[in-house]
């Protein structure tokens, strides 16, 4: 069975360094062949030289894109690469930088037999991060859940079958967000615990405004039904509140307000023209094996 991970990089060379050792040397039954596809999102800073033994390593490629385009499309991009030009069973996309923990890939292997071809997800169970950040992590999947209906607790750490990657690469959802457009595609997910992992080196890159977006974007996949919902809590409120009007009670309306102008634009980003066109921002690929 053929398996290729998908990794998206920008500049965090050293880690994505580690992170392949790691995954080289993880115990994989044979019955596995893994190969890892790198993403460059036209990192500013050279790579390291990959002058690695990789034994347990079925093939490994580079795709250097020609100008940066974020996480979510470098994972769009490089789903639409293997779909079209690569022979593989299962794609698990994760992070570079450690926080997606290689161990687990491991489990997703065994879930597949159980999984009955269903995309699995890695539900996280434990975060690293602060404890403000848990929190506002937390507030995010609520108001997500109150806006949506949807209750998404997994990020871009997947083991996806061919027909999901098929759906994804035709869904134009994948172009903003890649839980969100999962969420949509497909109703019925197996999953696996897991736990966010530290940085293996220097800071997080999930910065509190990187949250926001993150949240927005997801919540932009399903945006009739925000907008519903919107409506109707804006219409309870002011009956609410129409007693009692004053600046502080029309603080909530505000930023709503401003959730949704952010959402409509964060919508203008699902555009299947670019993501058709993505593999264009391919600038050349170095096969290292």
């Amino acid at each position: 069975m053929k398996i290729k991970i998908l990794i998206p990089v920008y500049n965090d060379w050293q880690s994505a360094s580690k992170l392949i050792n790691e995954i080289n040397n993880l115990s994989i039954n044979p019955e596995f062949q893994i190969s890892i596809i790198i993403v460059n999102d036209a990192s500013s800073h050279d790579r390291l030289s990959e002058d690695k033994n990789l034994e347990n390593i079925q093939s490994f490629k580079i795709i250097n894109m020609k100008k940066n385009q974020g996480h979510a499309r470098c994972i769009a991009s490089g789903l639409k690469y293997i779909y079209e030009k690569e022979d593989f069973d299962y794609v698990i996309p994760m992070d570079g930088d450690g926080e997606d923990r290689p161990e687990e890939i491991g489990e997703f292997l065994k879930q597949i037999d159980n999984s009955n071809g269903k995309p699995i997800v890695g539900l996280r169970v434990r975060r690293s991060e602060g404890l403000l950040f848990q929190v506002c992590y937390k507030i995010h999947k609520l108001i997500t859940y109150t806006f949506t209906g949807k209750s998404i607790k997994f990020g871009n750490f997947t083991c996806l079958p061919k027909t999901t990657v098929e759906k994804m690469v035709n869904e134009k959802a994948t172009w903003n967000s890649f839980s969100g457009s999962l969420t949509k595609i497909e109703k019925d997910l197996s999953s696996i615990p897991s736990i966010r992992g530290t940085r293996y080196f220097g800071p997080s890159k999930m910065s509190f405004y990187n949250l926001i977006k993150h949240s927005l974007s997801i919540i932009s996949v399903f945006r009739k039904t925000f907008l519903i919902r919107s409506a109707l809590f804006i219409i309870l409120y002011i009956l609410f509140i129409k007693s009692n009007a004053s600046v502080v009670t029309a603080i909530p309306l505000v930023f709503l307000l401003v959730a949704v102008y952010s959402i409509s634009n964060l919508a203008l980003r699902e555009n299947m023209e670019e993501f058709d066109k993505s593999l264009e921002n391919i600038s050349n690929i170095d096969t290292l094996k």
